[in-house]
């Protein structure tokens, strides 16, 4: 019998029997139940080592595929590089034989046109004696020709203005210099240099006292040289005299004008026997000079102009010094950034070489199936297998 408060139950019941039958199911259920779970706990625990390492092999796996794809790569661009440096050889190859077979038919067809060209010449050098002797004869005329210009007062003086014009042109800028310019007291100079003050502009005037040259030159007695002398020294004097009255005036022009002589012969004459005409020159401010000591006085006032242009253009040198500057800077920055890249190029392929050698490690080692002997570094912890229980 079972009291359960009030109520008397008896074993006999068949209700009691079916209460303590489903207890009983429960209890057994329960019991199952824990026991599936303990179980359950048990093969998760088991299985976590090996899920891990199914990871780091499925890692590995990957690693070898990844580094067979870079060998693919690399084996593929030195095949495309052996065969591209290949055919550039053949091609080059082809190119010498080429330039070779060129060369020998250039050499063959310009032994041929020498060979026509040394007649040719021949043929040429006879003719050309030919119009030297016609040459000779012409400049016979020609010779005279210039004596019947030398002995005209009027053309000796155009000679002189001529050759002049042909030294100034030859030494200073076009636009530093004018031609036959009338001045304010109404004469006209055959050149005007136009000098930055001071000096300021000066006058440069062509005389040719060729007469009283040549009458010393064929002075044959003592007398005639007495003359000639006399001749010669007044006719420079009037020269020197007439310069400085014309072509220098105060405020206009500078305070000194140049007497040019067209001839080198009557310059030496006068400086090597006459220096007191040479000294009354420099006193009236005339300097005497010929074609030679001209070209040289031009370069230096070229040089003069050149300094005062350059002192105009002070302002606008500074500046382009300074967008130099600038320039300069942005090439050295520029610099700086290619040799940056450079430096990170360089390391990217040791990075490359690194990887290839690595992964070339890694494939022999998968090759031999030896994963138990991995390093911890590339494989992690290796986790062994459990025995499976009898």
């Amino acid at each position: 019998m079972i009291q359960i408060g009030e109520q008397t139950y008896s074993f006999q019941d068949p209700f009691v029997w079916a209460v303590i039958a489903g207890a009983g199911a429960a209890v057994f259920i329960l019991i199952l139940l824990l026991l599936a779970v303990r179980r359950a706990g048990r093969v998760q625990s088991m299985l976590a080592p090996v899920a891990h390492q199914m990871g780091t092999l499925d890692l590995a796996v990957q690693r070898l595929s990844d580094g067979q794809s870079q060998l693919a790569g690399g084996l593929a661009h030195v095949s495309d590089a052996q065969a591209t440096s290949q055919a550039q050889m053949l091609e080059l190859m082809e190119k010498r034989l080429a330039d070779v077979t060129r060369t020998m038919g250039e050499n063959l067809e310009g032994a041929s046109r020498r060979t026509a060209h040394s007649l040719g010449e021949l043929q040429q050098r006879l003719a050309t004696i030919d119009r030297a002797q016609t040459n000779i004869e012409k400049l016979s005329g020609d010779v005279l020709s210039l004596q019947d210009i030398l002995s005209n007062k009027q053309a000796r003086g155009a000679f002189g203005e001529i050759q002049l014009t042909d030294i100034v042109g030859k030494a200073l800028p076009r636009d530093s210099f004018s031609l036959q310019v009338s001045l304010s007291n109404g004469r006209r100079a055959d050149c005007l240099v136009h000098l930055p003050n001071p000096p300021g502009p000066i006058v440069i005037d062509a005389k040719f006292p060729l007469e009283a040259y040549e009458a010393i030159r064929r002075a044959e007695t003592q007398w005639d040289m007495k003359e000639a002398v006399a001749a010669f020294r007044t006719s420079v004097r009037k020269h020197v005299r007439d310069i400085s009255d014309k072509y220098i005036l105060e405020g206009e022009t500078a305070d000194g004008a140049l007497m040019f002589l067209p001839s080198e012969a009557i310059y030496a004459e006068l400086h090597g026997n006459f220096p007191e005409l040479v000294r009354e020159s420099f006193d009236a401010r005339v300097w005497i000079v010929s074609p030679t000591t001209c070209m040289a006085t031009l370069n230096t006032m070229r040089a003069i102009l050149k300094d005062a242009r350059m002192r105009e253009q002070t302002g606008a040198i500074r500046k382009t010094l300074r967008q130099l500057h600038r320039d300069v800077e942005l090439v050295v920055q520029r610099v700086d950034k290619l040799h940056t890249h450079f430096r990170q190029v360089g390391e990217d392929l040791d990075g490359i070489g690194v990887a290839a050698t690595r992964a070339g490690k890694r494939a022999a080692r998968l090759d031999n199936l030896d994963f138990e002997e991995l390093e911890a570094e590339e494989t992690g912890t290796v986790v062994p297998l459990p025995k499976p229980k009898s």
